[in-house]
């Protein structure tokens, strides 16, 4: 903290606010917790609003505050942005870079993008945060994440992307899966098997329940879940039929545990594998560095993928 340009008051304003509680702050901080008190107190002051509800189990933010919450953070994001570029300016790239991905990603591309990073520029620290698209999008917006790698990026103005990679709908199954003894794959054709489906939180169920709402009339033997990793175990058991992308399932592709299917509809739903930015924010060097890693990484982790199943 003694190095950020960031006044120290906003810094203890913003760890009140993630914790939840002063004490909780304190003791993150190692400095007493009235300390940490008078400078709210004396922000407050300062502004004339109340900046927490003072709850009988700690803190919450008041809506003021959550305006100054997501100042500190875009400040945090610039200060990275700044520091980077001055470094720079002395011939390192250096500097930390917060990425938000995908939970399928976890176990494709982010373990080679991380020693990639490593490899070829050591001095390029990387955060990572996981989760869905519409939480990608929320965190690099507030000054949370300086880079997104997502699916199908939501076309808004304030987001730049970056690189954009289309990928084929399907579903995956088990090898031997009676699917795979089909020349094209139609949706009634998939359907007519135990499916598990992904969460309402992304894409593909979405538009699956608006283009085929009839598959969610009744259960029929149907299972739900937001774990992927349930998904493709119960694919890979040869009982289930999953909707996903390549990607999603790019390792146990290439591993041979699971087949990808692409579906022939011509309305099937277009995906798209993407990286992306704040629009509003300059493009630092060492933010495409990781972009560009990002990007030569998905194409191999496909590439692999494709070939262990041709």
């Amino acid at each position: 903290m003694s190095r950020s340009l960031i006044p120290a008051a906003l810094h203890y304003f913003d760890r009140v606010a993630s914790t939840g509680s002063i004490q909780a702050a304190a003791r993150a901080q190692n400095i007493a917790a009235s300390a940490i008190d008078r400078q709210i107190i004396g922000l407050e002051e300062r502004l004339g609003v109340k900046l927490f509800d003072r709850m009988p189990k700690g803190m919450r933010l008041t809506a003021a505050g959550e305006v100054l919450v997501r100042l500190v953070h875009r400040w945090r994001a610039e200060e990275r942005n700044a520091v980077a570029e001055i470094l720079q300016l002395q011939g390192m790239q250096q500097g930390q870079v917060n990425v938000f991905a995908m939970d399928s990603h976890a176990t494709t591309i982010l373990p080679r993008l991380v020693q990639t990073i490593a490899a070829a520029h050591p001095l390029i620290g990387l955060s990572i945060q996981i989760g869905s698209t519409d939480e990608a999008v929320a965190a690099l917006l507030s000054g949370r994440a300086d880079l997104i790698i997502v699916f199908n990026l939501p076309q808004r103005s304030e987001v730049r992307p970056l690189w954009s990679l289309p990928l084929p709908f399907g579903c995956v199954v088990a090898p031997h899966h009676p699917l795979l003894a089909r020349t094209d794959v139609k949706f009634q054709d998939v359907v007519t098997y135990p499916i598990a489906l992904q969460s309402r939180s992304l894409l593909i169920r979405r538009f699956l329940e608006v283009q085929y709402s009839w598959l969610f009339a009744e259960p029929r033997g149907r299972v739900e879940t937001n774990s992927l990793h349930l998904v493709k175990s119960l694919a890979r058991s040869g009982n289930y039929v999953a909707f996903t992308s390549e990607l999603d399932a790019a390792t146990e592709i290439a591993q041979g545990m699971l087949c990808f299917l692409p579906l022939v509809e011509i309305d099937a739903l277009p995906q798209s594998s993407d990286i992306a930015i704040d629009a509003s924010k300059p493009l630092s060097t060492i933010v495409q560095i990781v972009a560009d890693c990002a990007a030569t990484v998905i194409e191999e982790v496909l590439d692999d993928a494709r070939s262990g199943r041709d």
